[in-house]
């Protein structure tokens, strides 16, 4: 699935009509569809009748109020039905032992009634985000296969390019070990399905992949967020809450732009990272969770840590081994094969014949820039297959034009580009191109609403 496909609808399961009407209620105020089931066995029904993007289940029901035995159970079905559906577990009967034995059980987390609006919300948001970073792992995956130095089969990706033949190798050495990994590159390269594909690679592959967006976390919910807190830590603490540390625990830990954490967390983070050890808000006992640390940034970290805004200590603990997504522009011998499997995954998701790719058409795939990237392409691929209205696309059906398809603007003053002029010239070319609505400046960019923004503030525009 991508942002342009219609998102399948969230399965809400509850005994009680009234708490299914209130989240129907506050998830369709938040665009996202949803549709409702009493029972467990209503639950399991409809998730054998068509996809849905999430499953978010109450633990206790009227056979059982207490124990949480039957919302268990449907958690163990549910992920037998389906392995990658995010389940989010919901219980007015919140503990601790619960909450574990849901996220034993194959639940990705877990909230407790009466729930916080903003927190259930961004709980929902957030799988739904890892979801898409799964299927999309897997739809890039197609045929090409990678092999280590032995010839075995090494991942299932689109590297035919020198650069990413690279990297691939880079993982194979890597994957196995312990060792934390900085991922650089720009947006919308792929680097959270690389994380994923590292992890599915490693030792701890059988245990949770806990993925955190840093740039999303309010600085006031850091900790909470990160290492937990427990009932009545402050004012809206009604339950005890664990932390992307302790659920990570075993596995692997995905902080996601964390050149966006703030100077006075990023002391908090480098802590528990050299330690392993933390203590969750409220709590004077301290804990031990067992992670292996993939971070990933769009940003120079270095040229931060110079100027004073990223810590030298914290960066050093973060890139062990430091892998570079490249670019789809530096991939070109990459950009057909994507571009193929992308059109015939859209196809079959709208149930659609594939198209075939005229060679203008390849010849504009070749030609272009790419600044969004995979994303891009995809985005791209989808237009072009609800849009086609014969069994070929050319090139003038791509629609690749604006600034992604325009020269570079001209040199200001005489002076040669840098990185900053450029990016503010893409910015103001992608606004002016979309009339000024950010939210298509973005995507076209392939930047999120956030990211641009900030960018925006950077450059006073």
């Amino acid at each position: 699935m991508t942002d342009l496909d219609p998102p399948p609808p969230l399965l809400i399961v509850d005994d009680d009509a009234a708490i299914r009407i209130a989240l129907r209620q506050l998830l369709a105020a938040a665009g996202l569809p949803c549709v409702l089931a009493a029972s467990p066995g209503e639950a399991l029904a409809a998730l054998q009748a068509r996809e849905h993007g999430l499953l978010l289940a109450d633990l206790n029901f009227r056979d059982d109020t207490t124990s949480g035995q039957e919302g268990l159970a449907l958690i163990r079905e549910a992920r037998a039905l389906d392995p990658d559906l995010p389940i989010v577990a919901l219980t007015a009967w919140g503990s601790v032992p619960l909450a574990v034995q849901a996220l034993q059980q194959g639940a990705s987390d877990f909230l407790e009634k009466p729930w916080d609006n903003t927190r259930l919300l961004t709980t929902l948001q957030t799988q739904l985000q890892l979801r898409q970073a799964r299927l999309a792992t897997r739809r890039l995956a197609g045929e090409n296969q990678c092999l280590r130095a032995d010839g075995s089969q090494a991942g299932r990706w689109v590297a035919d390019s020198p650069v990413m033949q690279a990297l691939m190798n880079q993982v194979q050495a890597v994957a196995p070990s312990q060792v934390s990994l900085l991922i650089s590159g720009e947006n919308g390269t792929g680097k959270t399905q690389l994380a994923e594909a590292i992890h599915r690679q490693s030792a701890r592959a059988d245990k949770p992949f806990i993925a955190v967006n840093m740039g999303a976390i309010p600085e006031t919910l850091f900790e909470s967020e990160m290492f937990g807190h427990e009932r009545g830590a402050f004012t809206d603490a009604r339950q005890t809450r664990i932390g992307r540390f302790e659920l990570a625990d075993g596995g692997t830990l995905f902080l996601d732009e964390i050149g966006n954490l703030p100077l006075a967390q990023q002391a908090k983070l480098l802590q528990a990272l050299e330690s392993g050890h933390f203590e969750r808000l409220g709590s004077g006992r301290q804990r031990r969770a067992d992670v292996r640390l993939i971070a990933a940034t769009n940003e120079d970290l270095r040229a931060r840590v110079e100027a004073g805004s990223f810590r030298r200590d914290l960066y050093y603990r973060l890139n062990t081994v430091c892998l570079h997504m490249p670019a789809l522009r530096q991939r070109g011998e990459d950009v057909v094969a994507l571009a193929r499997l992308l059109l015939a995954a859209h196809a079959e998701r709208e149930q659609r014949p594939v198209p075939l790719l005229s060679p203008d058409a390849l010849e504009a795939l070749r030609r272009h820039p790419w600044p969004g990237n995979v994303r891009e392409l995809s985005h791209c691929m989808a237009r072009a297959c609800l849009l086609a209205t014969g069994p070929l696309i050319h090139g003038a059906d791509l629609a690749l034009q604006g600034p992604a398809g325009a020269e570079p603007p001209a040199e200001p003053h005489g002076r040669a580009w840098n990185l900053e002029e450029a990016e503010r010239a893409w910015i103001e070319a992608a606004l002016r191109h979309c009339d000024g609505h950010a939210n298509e400046a973005a995507r076209l960019l392939g930047l999120s609403r956030s990211a641009l923004y900030r960018r925006l503030g950077k450059h006073g525009l």
